[in-house]
């Protein structure tokens, strides 16, 4: 029975130095393995910083972007509100237009007889006018002309 204690002793102890064994490698390779992930995490902890100073800039030019939308819109707005303004002075001088040419219809349909008869005077007083005229004219025509001959020319002399 001694024996069997001695194998079975030996047996733990073979047993437990594959156990270290096994472990002392299964160790490296979980080792090895954390290197590789220190490495990788140093690697993305240097971009996740340019990445935060990229964005801290991204985020100032975003800013001032939207401050100067903001200027521009309300600079937009007021040209809005002149251009507002400009149609509104339009539509008052159609309705002053339209007003006005309201008035002169209705007086000149009220006054239609007198503006007729004031036409037909005109044309009567034209009439008058051009036979004045053609009897001038006629008349100026029948005078004897004096002949340029006939006047003696005076000539300037001094001395």
């Amino acid at each position: 029975m001694i024996i069997i204690l001695y194998l079975s002793v030996a047996v733990i102890a073979v047993a437990f130095l594959f156990l270290v064994i096994s472990l002392s490698k299964t160790l490296r390779s979980v080792q090895t393995t954390l290197d590789s992930v220190s490495t990788t995490l140093t690697g993305v902890e240097t971009q996740m910083k340019g990445i935060t100073v990229e964005t801290t800039e991204l985020l100032h030019k975003t800013n001032a972007l939207a401050v100067d939308i903001q200027k521009k819109s309300e600079s937009l707005n007021s040209v809005v509100d002149s251009v507002r303004q400009v149609g509104n002075s339009i539509q008052g001088l159609n309705t002053s237009i339209s007003r006005v040419s309201t008035t002169v219809t209705e007086q000149t349909e009220a006054n239609k007889d007198k503006i007729a008869q004031v036409v037909q005077w005109s044309n009567v007083a034209m009439d008058i006018w051009n036979k004045v005229k053609g009897k001038r004219n006629q008349q100026q025509n029948q005078s004897p002309q004096i002949e340029e001959e006939n006047i003696p020319k005076r000539s300037r002399m001094y001395m």
